[in-house]
């Protein structure tokens, strides 16, 4: 069986170009770890639905592993540098997340 996670990221419209931005010139951390498959972006094609990030893993444990790596520290820095700079300026964050995870029973 295959194991997936799929966040849900709701940008800020203003924040769109810059998330897209930051997934093109992404590290590539996630690629070197044990148990990953693949990740597909998904945008929206609807103004305001979130963004899906869609990573396949052979197992669970694999996926658990990299939320508590370094890479996965490396992979989100920017991402989390421009959410702590608008909280410290008393602004929205630019965007939110929301993991939810599956295993895959059918394709």
């Amino acid at each position: 069986m295959t194991f997936v996670a799929i966040n849900y990221i709701s940008c800020q419209p203003e924040f769109t170009e810059r998330f897209e931005y930051l997934f093109a010139t992404r590290a590539g951390a996630i690629d070197k770890m044990e148990g990953f498959r693949y990740m597909e972006v998904l945008k929206p094609a609807s103004a305001g639905k979130p963004y899906l990030i869609v990573s396949h893993w052979e197992k669970e444990e694999h996926f658990r592993a990299w939320t508590k790596s370094e890479a996965f520290l490396k992979g989100h820095r920017r991402g989390f540098e421009d959410i702590a700079k608008a909280r410290e300026e008393g602004r929205t964050p630019p965007m939110t997340s929301d993991f939810q995870t599956y295993t895959v029973i059918s394709t």
